[in-house]
């Protein structure tokens, strides 16, 4: 197998699936599907999915909200998100652990570091929500920071493209694609990989990145078996 321990990053927005906002079920049982898969080869997933579908805090400001209050709404989306994976997983009998970064003991288990990777040990899948716990960072930093917290081999960053692009593909048709890109590269052409924060403490930390297709079904457990998909950047 090409990693170990892996940083699965979804968006929220891919979760709506063919809807215009919320969760679409049928997404939630093919991801989870697909994450089954993974587990099933002895890899060892911790999960950060966003909270686009629901609500973004960037979105706060114009919508004439306290730009703090949307971002604490923001990690609350990201929560909802992760106890519907987590249900999703568990219907397929893989054992899941939900942490959020801040408490709500009712739902979710406090993140503490050590208990986490005692988890992915033992074989469970963890889903950390409510981003970094703090207001500013956004779920990219907090996935990047969980990586390297747990001490991920990668960070494979689902999307909708099949990599990282010279331009958005979805409106440049001449837009073409990389396989492999250095960090400073990818700061050098302003390629949004994912943002700066982020990016930089991948960076520092020699933590690989793979932007990937997710939405086609078995593209993670290729990607894991070693087929040469997405865009690596290290």
């Amino acid at each position: 197998m090409k990693f170990k321990r892996i940083l699965l990053k979804l968006s929220g927005e891919s979760l709506m699936g063919e809807k215009q906002y919320g969760i679409d079920p049928n997404m939630v049982k093919q991801y989870a599907e697909d994450i089954k898969a993974i587990v099933g080869k002895g890899i060892e997933v911790a999960i950060v999915i966003g909270g686009g579908n629901i609500f973004r805090g960037m979105d706060a400001e114009e919508n004439g909200l306290d730009k703090v209050q949307g971002d604490y709404m923001g990690m609350m989306a990201t929560v909802i998100n992760g106890m519907a994976l987590q249900s999703g997983l568990e219907k397929l009998g893989v054992y899941t652990r939900l942490m959020t970064a801040f408490e709500i003991k009712e739902v979710a288990e406090p993140y503490i570091r050590r208990r986490a990777m005692r988890h992915l040990e033992k074989g469970r899948v963890i889903i950390f929500g409510a981003g970094t716990g703090n207001p500013y960072f956004t779920t990219d930093t907090a996935a990047a920071l969980r990586a390297i917290e747990i001490e991920a081999d990668v960070i494979l960053k689902g999307t909708r493209v099949d990599g990282i692009y010279t331009a958005d593909p979805e409106k440049d048709k001449s837009a073409t694609k990389y396989n492999t890109l250095s960090f400073t590269e990818a700061l050098d052409k302003r390629l949004s990989v994912m943002d700066l924060t982020a990016f930089t403490l991948c960076q520092e930390n020699k933590l690989p990145i793979v932007v990937f297709d997710m939405n086609s079904r078995g593209n993670l457990l290729k990607l894991i078996e070693g087929e040469d998909l997405g865009t690596t950047v290290s």
